[in-house]
């Protein structure tokens, strides 16, 4: 596939393939969160490529220090490097998940989120009050969040089968116009940098 250079009606460059970030607000390995991030993946099929980050345990709690550990350091650059981000995450007692809550924390002050193409999903029992609040922590670090990049998915176990594979049609279908609109919005900022 191919898209045309800004500017030069003779020039044609290949479109570049997105790498997306996924980012699970679970650490366990078999959570929702892990099935509904397996799924977007799936739906993206070669639209993309993806890295599912598995290192939210293994950050150190924030400290705004000047010299933050080489997690950090990876966890930050592995955001630069990447046209978008997909996070899916739980609810804890009505709330954020500090591990990932704290992921996002140190990223305040180093910026690599400004900008960003961004997706949420929050997939819960309930997840309303996670998910307001992760948008509002999203938009203050100045990611590029639009309503059509955001998903809450409610009593998500219901939605999966025996396997932990998510199998319920409308959730599917809304998973997926998630994922296009992620892609979408990556396009149009790779097609404003060119």
């Amino acid at each position: 596939m191919y898209s045309q250079q800004s500017g030069n009606h003779n020039n044609f460059v290949p479109a570049m393939k997105p790498t997306i970030l996924a980012i699970p607000g679970s650490l366990r390995a078999r959570s929702s969160n892990h099935a509904v991030i397996a799924t977007a993946i799936a739906l993206a099929g070669d639209r993309a490529d993806f890295i599912v980050y598995e290192g939210l345990g293994k950050l150190p709690h924030f400290d705004d220090s000047s010299q933050p550990a080489e997690t950090v350091v990876a966890f930050r650059k592995l955001i630069a490097d990447t046209d978008g981000v997909l996070i899916c995450s739980p609810e804890y007692a009505f709330g954020v998940p500090g591990s990932l809550k704290n992921a996002l924390d140190w990223t305040v002050s180093s910026g690599e989120f400004i900008n960003k193409p961004v997706a949420l999903i929050t997939a819960a029992t309930g997840g309303d009050k996670a998910h307001a609040s992760l948008q509002l922590t999203l938009r203050v670090i100045s990611t590029d969040l639009p309503e059509q990049c955001t998903l809450l998915l409610s009593y998500i176990r219901s939605k999966m089968n025996a396997a932990g594979e998510i199998c319920d049609e409308q959730t599917l279908n809304e998973i997926n116009q998630t994922v296009n609109a992620l892609l979408a919005l990556i396009k149009t900022k790779q097609k404003s940098d060119l």
